[in-house]
């Protein structure tokens, strides 16, 4: 089920359009409600209707506002969703593919079952792969033709962290899939960049401030950083001119043990 609010009337047309994946909680949400505050039109995508809908509910008013539930491991979902984006809006300028699981944390690679594994793949890396296809599709066919991805890639993009092989893997590649992207994209005025975040205050690091498995085998407490810092870095590399483009931006806790990990 999907609902629009858009309270003034507004033609959702006369915005800027959003896709953002995860938008349920978390940097999905912030970045969702920081695109909304700049006067986006934004579809809130995601696997449960309902974070989608408190997400919604946090719009300001006169807010243009889809919900969508997908699962963006589907290739039927994410079809669904993007054909219900153009139906609604007419055109796409932004899909911000954040979506992602990190897995079952701690666990040794040796006892990783498979179907951990081929979760934390189908939705990193399929799902980033089979949203930034549909959306470059329908850039590429829309008039005037053009817009911008942003995929959500992480510090793990770089550096990983103690039995994390799942969800390091799937952010290193999505690095080469950001690149392959934005090289492709240029004809069509299609601009991919990737923003690498680390540490943000969300529900998936609440317990790094009581204690996070380090390189050395030491646990130590790591500072977080206010997700809104995050989303406004979002707004910031998504309401560029389409001849400027943030290739990759990394937005982290200034303390967090990043530089020099290991």
């Amino acid at each position: 089920m999907d609902t629009l609010r858009n309270a003034t009337g507004e033609t959702a047309t006369a915005r800027r359009v959003a896709v953002v994946t995860g938008a349920g909680s978390g940097v999905g949400r912030a970045a969702a409600l920081e695109l909304l505050t700049g006067g986006w039109a934004v579809a809130l995508s995601g696997r449960r209707t309902e974070p989608l809908e408190q997400t919604a509910a946090l719009a300001p008013a006169g807010s243009a506002v889809l919900v969508v539930r997908a699962d963006v491991s589907q290739p039927d979902d994410v079809a669904a969703l993007f054909s219900a984006v153009r139906d609604r809006f007419g055109r796409l300028d932004l899909l911000f593919n954040n979506a992602g699981t990190f897995g079952p944390g701690g666990v040794p690679v040796e006892e990783l079952p498979y179907e951990a594994w081929r979760h934390v793949v189908d939705t990193n890396l399929h799902g980033a792969f089979l949203c930034a296809q549909a959306a470059y599709r329908q850039m590429k066919e829309q008039a005037p033709q053009g817009g911008r991805i942003i995929n959500n890639g992480s510090i793990s993009a770089h550096t990983p962290r103690p039995h994390s092989v799942a969800y390091t893997a799937t952010k290193h590649a999505l690095t080469g899939l950001t690149k392959s992207l934005s090289l492709d994209g240029r004809p069509y005025g299609i601009a991919v960049g990737q923003i690498d975040i680390g540490n943000a205050a969300t529900d998936m690091t609440a317990g790094m401030q009581t204690g996070a498995l380090q390189a050395n085998g030491e646990t130590a407490p790591e500072p977080v950083m206010d997700v809104a810092d995050v989303a406004r870095t979002v707004r910031h590399m998504a309401e560029l001119p389409l001849e400027a483009n943030v290739q990759f931006a990394t937005v982290m806790a200034t303390a967090m043990p990043y530089v020099g990990r290991g």
